[in-house]
């Protein structure tokens, strides 16, 4: 059985050159714990690509290979503006791999941290505008995948690709993604996806809907506006730990005194959007972005003098 260690070891620069069907792989774009993106050129279309990778080295079971091919068939059963889609899967001798369209920009996570360090504490943050022109593309795309009954489970900036030229952000990385005709038993006591943006039935290993979603989004929004999520400095095992026990307690009960830019409806939009209890949480993508937009609506002023 090969280890993390033997995935550390491979030497991807012996992947550049290598032909994929019409692609030719160019150089790294950047890697996960498993899987790698390279920057690929299609002679076909005379276009770049990104190629994601997984080396058949760094798997340790049936149940990554299958997450690996689920991603690829649900984000192609998905079409959506702010979607990757995946034009390609296939395997070689020693990878499996995803084709898909070269996003020109950064995530979402890089953006924010170069915004951190910006020398005027107030514009430490993205602007309301932008963090709600973000969020409520995000949450049309994740309506509309849940629509389908497709659920992310691992929102969060790193995860959310923003194009350069035209600002549109991108859902990426449904490598942990779970159609909800799935058996429940199949997921049943694995926790999947990033502490800090779990939502707390998924820490404790419940088959979850859209709502774990519409959790994960709310803490993205959090850290667009304040720059970071407000909370207690923990492990990430401690985090799921807490959110097992004690989940009402992660969040502090307003958000108002971490950013002058949060009021206390919004502070009520956001901690409903990350509440504890699932049945306090907005209960589907779009009553959350509804929400938003109505605050927009009613607070233009506040919008337009940013």
């Amino acid at each position: 059985m090969a280890s993390l260690l033997d995935f550390v070891r491979l030497d991807y620069n012996s992947f550049i050159g290598t032909r994929i069907g019409s692609v030719t792989l160019l150089r790294e774009l950047g890697r996960g714990n498993k899987g790698v993106v390279f920057i690929g050129f299609q002679e076909t279309l005379k276009r770049n690509v990104a190629v994601k990778l997984l080396p058949k080295v760094s798997i340790r079971g049936k149940n990554e290979e299958s997450m690996f091919q689920t991603e690829a068939e649900i984000v192609a059963s998905l079409s959506h503006p702010c979607i990757i889609p995946i034009f390609e899967i296939g395997e070689t001798d020693e990878f499996y791999y995803q084709i898909m369209p070269l996003i020109a920009g950064n995530d979402l996570d890089s953006l924010i941290k170069k915004r951190l360090k910006h020398p005027v504490p107030s514009k430490r943050g993205l602007s309301l505008f932008e963090s709600f022109t973000i969020v409520i593309q995000v949450l049309d795309a994740l309506d509309y995948a849940h629509e389908d009954r497709v659920v992310h489970r691992d929102i969060k900036p790193a995860n959310i690709l923003m194009e350069q030229r035209t600002s549109r952000p991108y859902v990426a990385d449904f490598g942990i993604a779970q159609t909800a005709q799935a058996e429940a038993d199949h997921c049943k006591g694995f926790v999947v996806g990033s502490p800090v943006y779990l939502a707390p039935e998924q820490a404790r290993g419940e088959v979850v809907d859209g709502r774990a979603d519409v959790y994960a989004t709310g803490m993205t929004l959090i850290k667009m506006i304040i720059g970071e999520v407000p909370r207690r400095r923990e492990s990430p095992e401690e985090i799921i730990r807490r959110k097992i026990t004690d989940p009402s307690s992660f969040l502090p009960p307003s958000l108002c005194r971490f950013s002058e830019k949060i009021d206390e409806e919004l502070d009520q939009i956001i901690l409903k959007s990350t509440a504890a209890d699932i049945e306090i949480r907005f209960q589907t993508a779009e009553q959350f972005k509804n929400a938003l937009q109505r605050y927009q609506r009613m607070n233009r002023r506040k919008f337009e003098e940013e």
